[in-house]
């Protein structure tokens, strides 16, 4: 967290943003928009006032579209309860590391922010049963970062299969990355010295167990430890395996077995899978392989049907037979939620309070899938999973992986 409070102008905000990684973990930041439509003055009552938290890869272009709706102030604080005691907040965008997302967001919505919060929705299944239910308890809207959902070429496959133009489908693949990639050019700098001055590393380190410091532990590498992140099984499950449900229409269910197998570095910090292969079976009997470094999986999203298949990536979109590209969905056939502007999406719910085209509870299911996958991979086992409970069955190991237990003080927020 940064040290020190001031106040900047939007202009000089902006500039300054990619400097931003190299000395601040994360810092929330004040947007005080005179209105966030495109262009022009609103009435005060359309304004939202709107905080950010977290400015390394995720949170700059995300507090930069929303600082590109208009004009803006800023200020920075070193702790997020300080922020969270204004009064004239409407919501906040949460871009910090996955150890902190639950305990932030809960905190916002109980202090009556709607929230714009990175996936994986949170660092543990628990956590996002309980996130979920804060969101609700407090009734403030959600818009979690699976921006995929607001790009029309994913809508586009995703409205296919919902109206079975590849009839049943028997077997779905989702291609996530493997591998660590070095986001910050630290990998190897192993060696623990003192935090740079700038940097609160306990404050960073927070409801995770206490690793001391080096250059590699930190700033978007941070993804690698368990402790912080989830590898890119979870960085990235929020992504292809989110649109996977939205085609099977599973945004509010779960698998009903997973089982899966990773291959680990055996030296360094690092300890997320670097390939992993996860079997998802669900209750009507649909496949799901999620997998990172297995050639025979590509990349994004494919349902693979009884007369063709349809697959979908960023920038790609296939099928078989050729021509399904180009059907068009009928006025009365299924149609699916619309977005293309996946922050604006955010911003016109908080002023209308409908759910978002990414909600909380819809997030929490595809993350759950991660989750799951993690502990099965941990575990060995085959995983009995009852969505509807959202317990384990006759397995207390896994049940207890579950959920992750905080350093004290730091607690889940009621």
């Amino acid at each position: 967290m940064a040290k020190k409070s001031a106040k900047i102008r939007r202009r000089d905000f902006l500039k300054t943003i990619p400097a931003a990684i190299a000395g601040i973990a994360g810092f929330p930041t004040i947007v005080r928009a005179s209105a966030l439509g495109k262009s022009g003055a609103v009435a005060p009552s359309n304004r939202i006032v709107m905080a950010g938290i977290g400015f390394g890869m995720m949170g700059i272009p995300n507090m930069q579209a929303f600082l590109e709706k208009d004009e803006v102030q800023c200020a920075t604080y070193h702790d997020f309860r300080e922020l969270y005691a204004r009064k004239d907040l409407d919501a906040v965008s949460i871009a910090v590391p996955d150890h902190w997302h639950a305990i932030l967001s809960i905190a916002a919505a109980r202090a009556g922010f709607d929230v714009y919060g990175e996936k994986p929705l949170t660092h543990s299944l628990a956590e996002g049963r309980a996130l979920c239910d804060a969101m609700k308890r407090y009734g403030r809207v959600w818009q979690t970062g699976s921006w995929q959902r607001s790009v029309a070429n994913f809508h586009q496959a995703c409205e296919l299969v919902r109206n079975g133009r590849i009839g049943k489908i028997l077997r779905v693949e989702v291609g996530l990355p493997e591998g660590h990639h070095d986001f910050a050019g630290t990998f190897g700098e192993w060696d623990i010295e003192s935090p740079p001055p700038e940097l609160d590393y306990d404050f960073w380190v927070g409801p995770s167990p206490y690793n001391p410091y080096c250059k590699a532990r930190v700033h978007m590498n941070w993804r690698w430890n368990m402790d912080f992140g989830g590898g890119q099984l979870m960085d990235w499950i929020g992504h292809h395996l989110d649109i996977a449900h939205w085609g099977l229409g599973f945004d509010y269910t779960g698998p009903v077995e997973i089982q899966g197998q990773g291959v680990f570095l055996t030296t360094g910090i690092y300890n997320s899978a670097l390939r992993y292969w996860v079997e998802a079976k669900y209750a009507d009997g649909t496949p799901i392989i999620l997998a990172g470094g297995y050639p025979e999986i590509q990349g994004g999203t494919k349902w693979i049907g009884e007369y063709g298949w349809i697959w979908v990536d960023r920038g790609a979109f296939e099928t078989q037979p050729a021509n399904l590209v180009n059907e068009v969905i009928g006025p009365n056939e299924i149609r699916l939620y619309k977005s293309r502007d996946h922050y604006r999406n955010f911003l016109d719910c908080v002023k209308s309070r409908a759910l978002t085209i990414t909600p909380c509870e819809v997030a929490h299911r595809s993350a759950s899938v991660g989750h799951l996958g993690v502990i099965a991979i941990e575990t060995g086992r085959k995983i009995r999973w009852d969505p509807a409970t959202e317990t384990i069955s006759d397995d207390p190991e896994a049940t207890r992986l579950l959920s992750r237990s905080y350093r004290k003080p730091w607690q889940l927020p009621e």
